[in-house]
């Protein structure tokens, strides 16, 4: 791993939308799930150059264990049912660097 990545953790949070009625992250919360964690990112001083970066991503193709996010540069995939399991995520992963077991996909 470089020591010179833009940014120190970069997390995408899956926003796929399916019109055909299989499941999509889009419908089970991401939107808000995503908006919560750029906003505490932002709130603790964590984001921009050198630090966390908080994205959307199109399909991620794992809608199925979702709503998903996924941690680069590490690779750790993430389910969540609301803020709670967010903001473990990120005082367990993205500030602590231990991953969250019980949330792991």
């Amino acid at each position: 791993m470089s020591d010179d990545l833009h940014f120190k953790k970069h997390v995408f949070f899956c926003m796929n939308e399916r019109d055909d009625g299989r499941p999509c992250c889009a419908e089970r919360g991401a939107q808000m799930a995503q908006e919560h964690a750029k906003r505490r990112i932002r709130q603790l001083d964590l984001n921009g150059e050198g630090k966390i970066r908080i994205n959307k991503a199109g399909c991620l193709d794992r809608c199925d264990q979702g709503p998903v996010l996924v941690i680069y540069p590490q690779g750790t995939w993430y389910t969540y049912v609301d803020q709670s399991d967010i903001d473990e995520i990120i005082d367990v992963d993205l500030i602590g660097g231990n991953i969250v077991e019980r949330l792991k996909v």
